[in-house]
């Protein structure tokens, strides 16, 4: 993004109320990220504002995949399966550093939901149907091969294994990648930005006043000839504002995901299981942990801060405890997790997991373009649609005579920008990697800091101080990190940093509580918190803390 972002925030502020935006996004999460950057890239006057952090509500607290959706096959959705599929391989070619394919084992017992002959047609239909590439395609196991690859797996009743792949994302870096594209591209976004108010004119739906949730509670006029509710779990409230709430409505679900150390629960193969209850888990190996969800129930609670319940903990410490029954797996064991919401098309009979993920628009008679549904791997087909929509009415108002094509099939992401694209990306890693060394770093340190941000890297590696921090305790791949955080990636707040920048909170819990002071007295240097603000501030950490865990 540009350079000092979160420090010249009143100023973009100040530089939303001036403009007359073609389209004005609210939501900044992946879906709002995505139409924000299609409707930049051809040409519209686009802004984005989110009354959150960027990615703070669904898009980060996922189960990290984007994945082709197996799943749908047992619904016979037959056209997402293929859609989202397509989608997969796309969203892995533009941004390589934040997806990474991952093999992915679907056991099958004596008695589950899947039999040797039905996964392997399944899977089958869905190499095809998906355009699964051919390095990539199922393969059938013995139970011997599947244990072999993962020793872990109840052995009474296995019956063998399929064998596919999937593709492990970092749901909020993909976010704020696509949204520092956007910014690239022209668009102007902020977040901790909240709609309060809707503008009209004439019934028209023309702009919003918006408050300043984090520094200086100022509000500010923001006007566009077209507004684009993609808010998630908020879509039906602001419809409600708009007195447009009608017909189809928004059903949330919950879903939770439990982290364990990789010492106390060591998965060495990502899997993909059935649960008594005839429900679908992953569990799944990242950095030295495993995490496991999800579950599915309806949710009516707080939409910002969903929880995780002890029903949902021992749920799936159950799911655990009937396919790796010798791990003996405790509420004690649980290192941390994180509990999200899916904004699912309401459809009356049906249960939580088997309502639809797939995604609509509604057309209010003010003129506001709804978004509803939906899933993160299709967060880029959703953008290309409503940004159609919207290059129709613009032109069809005799705002311009034409816009550009849609480009982002092809246009990488920030980060992504790899000589050789996803074939390139391992012999880009090795040699930023030696170049972090130079720097000083720790071979590990480089790599992860090169994996994560991609062709940023070198920007992120600019900040590296010259000796081991500059005065606040952190180390300095830390430091560095953090510095490029606030300068490039808008982080206002230490739960930005250490959830949506790093993940860290859910998988490295211990070095948030290592560093945490010394990461607030930057922050607190660098963007000049009042006494007031560094409370506040390390209240929401805390409370962070807490939604990790099990009430």
């Amino acid at each position: 993004m540009e350079k000092d972002q979160a420090l010249n925030r009143q100023d973009r502020l100040k530089r939303l109320e001036e403009t007359m935006f073609d389209v004005l996004v609210i939501g900044g999460g992946i879906t709002g990220a995505g139409i924000a950057l299609d409707a930049a890239t051809r040409g519209l006057k686009t802004a984005l504002i989110e009354m959150q952090d960027f990615a703070a509500g669904t898009s980060s607290r996922s189960t990290k995949l984007v994945h082709g959706g197996l799943r749908y096959l047992k619904q016979f959705e037959v056209k997402m399966v293929a859609e989202v599929g397509k989608e997969r391989a796309i969203v892995y070619e533009n941004g390589p550093h934040v997806t990474t394919p991952e093999w992915m084992l679907l056991p099958f017992y004596q008695g589950g939901t899947f039999g040797a002959f039905t996964t392997s047609i399944g899977l089958r239909v869905y190499d095809f149907l998906a355009g699964v590439k051919r390095e990539e395609r199922r393969k059938m196991l013995s139970k011997e091969a599947a244990l072999d690859k993962e020793p872990l797996l109840r052995r009474e009743g296995m019956k063998g294994g399929g064998y596919y792949v999937e593709y492990r994302t970092d749901d909020a870096r993909l976010t704020i990648e696509v949204m520092k594209q956007a910014v690239e591209a022209g668009a102007a976004v902020a977040n901790y930005v909240k709609a309060e108010e809707l503008l009209y004119e004439d019934g028209k739906l023309v702009g919003v006043i918006a408050g300043d949730c984090a520094v200086d509670g100022g509000t500010y006029r923001i006007k566009a000839r077209k507004v684009v509710n993609a808010t998630g779990p908020w879509v039906d409230t602001l419809r409600e504002q708009d007195h447009s709430k009608k017909g189809k409505t928004l059903r949330l679900t919950k879903g939770v995901h439990l982290v364990f150390d990789g010492r106390r629960f060591p998965l060495r193969q990502a899997i993909y299981f059935d649960t008594p209850d005839k429900r679908m888990v992953f569990a799944i190996p990242r950095d030295g942990k495993t995490y496991v969800g999800t579950t599915d129930t309806d949710y009516d609670g707080d939409k910002a801060h969903p929880h995780i319940s002890s029903e949902d903990r021992d749920y799936l410490l159950r799911a655990i405890d009937g396919l790796f029954p010798g791990l003996g797996l405790g509420p004690q064991d649980v290192e941390s997790g994180w509990a999200g919401l899916r904004p699912l098309i309401y459809e009356e009979g049906k249960s939580p997991s088997e309502v639809s993920r797939k995604d609509e628009i509604f057309v209010s008679p003010s003129g506001m373009i709804t978004i509803a549904g939906g899933k993160l791997t299709g967060y880029r087909r959703m953008a290309e649609t409503v940004t159609d929509l919207l290059v129709r009415e613009l032109v069809g108002a005799g705002v311009a005579s034409e816009f550009g094509p849609c480009v982002t099939r092809t246009l990488p992401i920030s980060g992504g920008d790899v000589a050789g694209g996803s074939k390139g990306f391992p012999a880009y890693v090795r040699s930023m990697t030696e170049e972090g060394m130079r720097l000083g770093l720790s071979e590990a340190a480089a790599e992860r800091l090169a994996r994560r941000y991609g062709s940023n890297a070198k920007a992120v590696f600019a900040r590296v101080p010259d000796r081991q921090g500059r005065g606040y305790g952190l180390p300095a791949e830390a430091e560095a990190e953090l510095l490029y955080s606030i300068e490039e990636e808008m982080t206002l707040k230490p739960v930005d940093f250490f959830v949506r920048r790093t993940g860290a909170l859910f998988f490295d819990i211990a070095w948030v509580r290592e560093w945490k002071e010394s990461v607030i007295e930057l922050m607190a240097d660098k963007l000049g918190y009042s006494e007031e603000q560094v409370r506040q501030y390390t209240e929401e950490l805390e409370r962070e803390f807490g939604l990790a865990f099990a009430e």
